[in-house]
């Protein structure tokens, strides 16, 4: 478990992460996902880390920002697997209240059809959906689920959260070249969030190292069909297919900082370059780290990447 940042976030400006599940334990093995392939595959809840742990984690890496002035815009559930597969997550959320910063929650729907993991999410004041597909075809193809889920499920307990839930939600729909990316998925994707009515539709493309390789991001025309069949149906609707920006925070250990961050959070070449350069760091940690296996340096899109080397992946 860790809790790092704050960090350049696409949606939530400032984001400091908090990691509560442990690497990779997933109920989808999603064919994008940046942080790999599923080590675990699991549907039920349980706790992971001491509730108590987590709380103490993210006051103190609070009091470390604050005091490096460094500004958080939200607290943020984003770990090494799906959020909801915390027991603990509603509880989390309500102890982290008092700090009076707002708590978001980023997950893919798989468990929305429990009422206690509905009831969890509403606690939160953000929370970002993934409905990458509504045919089962393609759900399975992208998204590849535990084999006791069921998309007809899911959809469901997405439209019953939606009506249910008083803060922002958002839908994230990632569009895979050649998997999601025609017309008559994207048709329907947007039919359904119609009646969802989410504050955002994001539409995404991969823009760190996928888990498989043969993954590529939608071509230009796919995406701008995708965003005309959204704004038909949808009032806002976003592209999320830029880069965050540079500015990841400094707050105590160049080493610890950067295996956190990086751990959840591919840093690109240049964010390295200047992470280095405020936390005043020599540019050998760099090297030293992919020497020790705990770094790995990947390209993607002809850019550089590095992503922290999970201690249970070869």
């Amino acid at each position: 478990m860790n809790v790092f940042g704050p960090v350049p976030s696409r949606r939530l400006g400032r984001s400091l992460g908090i990691n509560n599940i442990p690497p990779k334990i997933c109920s989808y093995a999603c064919v994008y996902c940046q942080l790999g392939r599923t080590l675990k595959m699991q549907l039920n809840r349980m706790e992971f880390y001491k509730f108590n742990d987590i709380i103490k984690e993210v006051l103190n890496k609070v009091a470390e920002a604050k005091t490096k002035k460094e500004p958080i815009d939200y607290l943020s559930f984003v770990p090494d697997g799906e959020p909801t597969l915390d027991a603990n997550l509603g509880k989390e959320i309500d102890m982290l209240k008092f700090l009076g910063i707002k708590i978001a929650v980023i997950s893919n729907a798989s468990l929305i059809a429990n009422s206690s993991v509905r009831d969890d999410l509403a606690k939160a004041d953000w929370v970002s959906l993934k409905v990458d597909a509504v045919s089962e075809e393609h759900w399975r193809q992208i998204d590849r689920p535990h084999g006791a889920l069921k998309l007809k499920d899911i959809l469901k307990g997405i439209s019953t959260f939606s009506s249910m839930f008083k803060g922002t939600l958002v839908t994230e729909t990632m569009l895979i070249k050649d998997v999601n990316d025609n017309q008559n998925e994207i048709k329907k994707i947007a039919s359904y969030l119609m009646d969802i009515n989410p504050s955002i539709a994001y539409i995404a493309i991969p823009t760190r190292p996928p888990a498989e390789k043969w993954v590529k991001p939608a071509r230009e025309y796919s995406i701008n069909n995708a965003y005309q069949m959204f704004t038909e149906k949808l009032d806002n609707v976003e592209y999320l297919l830029g880069y965050e920006g540079n500015a990841f925070a400094f707050t105590n250990n160049a080493e610890d900082d950067l295996l956190s961050i990086t751990s959840v959070h591919p840093m690109r070449e240049d964010a390295i370059n200047e992470f280095l350069l405020k936390s005043n760091t020599d540019a050998y940690l760099i090297k030293r780290l992919i020497i020790e296996g705990k770094l790995v340096e990947t390209e993607y899109n002809g850019k550089k990447f590095y992503t922290r080397k999970l201690s249970m992946r070869n």
